[in-house]
């Protein structure tokens, strides 16, 4: 799968821009806030029917208009698809295939599906919990709509169930069978979703494994394990047993929703605290690989890859080598960002793959270099 044709319309720092691309490497350069992200966030938009960095839709469109339009074209095995999303202030979001809106955007995830590596990927080691849940929820959501679906589901209970136990210190009321209705389709829907984060680390740990130590070269060694609170007791008996702490808190403690991936290098030492920013850097480089994989395997397709800012805080052996990799036939089309075209030009010809590269100014395309 590779993306033909680009148009965005008002988009962000954008008044009209036309991009056609190469089905191998394609690369935005220009200076810090020329608008080179604006274009790889514009195909995040085609692929995930929103934005990688803000999800307030209204705050993409450009200053002074009152509406936007992101416009793409795909390839796939000989068949093209036009996807387009619109955005009016006050209105509500427009995404079509085709000329055809969807009932559901989620109808749309996983169709036309991206991997991007980001500066702001540095938020999955450093914040909190919730952003490593939603790195392995979204993969998964890729690829698996029921997934989706189930954990919607999850989510809901999980608010009935905190919304009851405020009520309990609030009105005084404690209705037990309510509780134990909620207690009982939580587990439903919290089992299904343990199972498949544990297959899913299964296949995905192997894959991710392999890129780190090809990145680094194997000079260091890193862990990376998936922890749950279901992985010692059942989780009917841990709300059970939980109960009067939840009451106290008046919020549900316990359950997938506290689930975590667990970072390390050096034998067991965090990451966070212990690895430099290269090393950071090579671990999440080699989580977003490891989730190209993923998709390509359950897709049967190679998907997008955007890297942005890609060659900040690596040095230049490993920029060489990740360049050198994902040029390679195990990769699809490629987008990337630099401020440097000489830099991408000279490294793109020693490796010897063909590169299309454009030039931004301030928002405007002004043509190849």
């Amino acid at each position: 799968m590779w993306l033909k044709h680009l148009s965005v319309l008002n988009f962000k720092n954008y008044t009209e821009s036309i991009l056609d691309f190469l089905p191998e490497t394609n690369a935005f350069t220009g200076q810090n806030g020329s608008g080179k992200t604006n274009l790889l966030d514009a195909i995040h938009y085609l692929s995930l029917c929103k934005s990688f960095f803000n999800p307030i839709d209204s705050q993409h469109i450009k200053k002074g208009e009152d509406w936007f339009m992101v416009q793409g074209e795909f390839d796939r095995e000989l068949l093209c698809d036009t996807v387009s999303c619109s955005i009016k202030k006050n209105q509500k979001k427009q995404f079509k295939k085709n000329k055809k809106e969807y009932g559901r955007l989620a109808d749309h995830i996983g169709q036309f599906p991206l991997v991007m590596i980001s500066p702001n990927d540095t938020s999955i080691i450093m914040e909190g919990s919730e952003e490593r849940r939603k790195f392995i929820d979204n993969v998964i959501s890729q690829t698996d709509n029921r997934y989706l679906d189930i954990l919607i589901n999850y989510n809901r209970i999980l608010l009935q169930r905190n919304t009851l136990l405020k009520n309990i210190r609030e009105k005084g009321v404690f209705d037990l069978g309510l509780l134990e209705v909620l207690n009982l389709q939580l587990v439903e829907f919290g089992e299904q979703i343990y199972a498949r984060r544990q297959q899913f680390m299964e296949e995905f740990l192997p894959q991710f494994m392999r890129y780190y130590q090809f990145l680094s070269d194997d000079a260091e060694q890193v862990t990376l394990v998936y922890e749950s609170p279901l992985q010692n007791k059942d989780f009917l008996v841990l709300l059970n047993e939980s109960l009067d702490k939840d009451r106290a808190l008046e919020r549900t403690s316990v359950g997938i929703h506290k689930d975590d991936l667990l970072f390390s290098i050096h034998e067991g030492m965090p990451l966070k605290k212990f690895g430099s920013q290269g090393q950071q850097k090579s671990f999440l480089i080699a989580l977003k690989l490891a989730q190209y994989a993923f998709f390509k395997d359950k897709k049967q397709f190679k998907p997008l890859l955007l890297l942005d800012d890609i060659f900040d805080k690596l040095d230049e052996k490993r920029t060489k080598k990740l360049m050198q990799l994902v040029s390679e036939d195990e990769f699809g089309q490629l987008f990337l960002t630099d401020t440097d075209a000489h830099r991408i030009r000279r490294i793109f010809e020693e490796i010897g793959q063909p590169i299309r590269i454009f030039d931004i100014q301030g928002g405007q395309v002004n043509g190849q270099v």
